[in-house]
């Protein structure tokens, strides 16, 4: 049985017991990461948390809604046994109707049928398995990846793992972050907040490029849990991008764990010239559903729509 749950009625040592112990878990399903990321959320539970669903919403002009936090890809049901369309479907069902509205993102494991009324759109991630030899990985990099790296190694380029996270976020602020995103202030000190929380859980590591003259280049914040390493963040300055020392901290991590038991997502990117640099180094695709519902009221939709335009405009 689904039951719903307030927060202040679940039981988080059950609830990151099954997150541990789900055939899909990730380090977004954690109580304590999620507290992070949304500052309000529910639950649906199934069972003694054999499965479990967050729901982080908001509150805008009374209403409730579900929301995709920063910093979480990917939520939906996590379990501790083999999941179904069936079983995706019917922890959806069980949303209350007090959630007046929702867009969310399911995770790679949630499938639904292709005519399922919520399913607004397909998300891509790209994800590499580290298992096999280095020398094997590498062989399926394509051309302009290796002309990429064998440039940044030509121009003095060097790999650390002692970088700073402020050094990253501050690197992206200037450069990526100075137009068209949506992060305000409190935002990047709820990211600093992540990655040092990560960092004394030893979830965290760090790769940074500096260059021949010992100057910051560009820095990925690497974010593991579950046989799985998630690029969460990075920062690159104009010099990384003409040096192309990106492509050299991607590879010196891959060497690192090239014939381990991991698998690297980049977390995918809508961006186009992002999704090519992932895949340069062998990637594979991997779907996750966009999920939608209204529940409101007629007379509210334009207000609504004007909303989500300029949110996703912002974005």
């Amino acid at each position: 049985m689904i039951r719903f749950l307030k927060h202040s009625e679940i039981d988080f040592d059950k609830w990151d017991g099954c997150i541990t112990q789900a055939i899909n878990g990730i380090f977004y399903g954690y109580s304590w990461y999620l507290d992070m990321c949304a500052r309000s959320w529910d639950a649906l539970v199934e069972d003694d948390y054999r499965a479990v669903m967050p729901l982080p919403y908001r509150k805008k002009a009374g209403i409730k809604y579900i929301f995709q936090p920063f910093f979480i890809q990917q939520l939906g049901v996590f379990s501790t046994y083999s999941l179904t369309e069936d079983i995706s479907a019917r922890f959806l069902k069980a949303i209350p109707p007090g959630f007046r509205f929702g867009e969310f993102n399911m995770n790679t494991y949630n499938t639904l049928p292709g005519t399922h009324p919520m399913v607004s759109g397909k998300g891509i991630t790209y994800e590499l398995d580290l298992i096999a030899p280095y020398d094997q990985l590498a062989g399926k990099y394509s051309n302009n990846t290796r002309r990429n790296i064998k440039k940044a190694a030509g121009s003095g380029v060097f790999i650390t793992s002692h970088g700073r996270p402020e050094e990253i976020i501050h690197t992206f602020r200037r450069h990526r972050g100075a137009t068209n995103v949506p992060f305000k202030e409190k935002d990047y000190l709820v990211l600093k907040h992540l990655i040092y929380a990560g960092i004394h859980r030893r979830m965290v590591s760090l790769k940074c490029a500096y260059s021949a003259t010992n100057d910051f280049c560009a820095g990925v914040v690497f974010f593991k849990s579950h046989n799985k390493s998630v690029w969460l963040f990075s920062g690159a300055t104009e010099e990384a991008r003409k040096n192309n020392a990106m492509s050299l901290l991607v590879d010196d991590y891959i060497r690192e764990h090239a014939g381990k038991n991991l698998t690297l997502d980049f977390e995918g990117s809508s961006d186009a010239n992002l999704a090519r640099f992932y895949r340069g180094f062998g990637s594979e695709e991997c779907v996750f559903l966009h999920i939608r519902f209204n529940r409101l009221p007629l007379l509210v939709n334009p207000l609504l729509n004007a909303y989500l335009c300029v949110r996703k405009y912002l974005k």
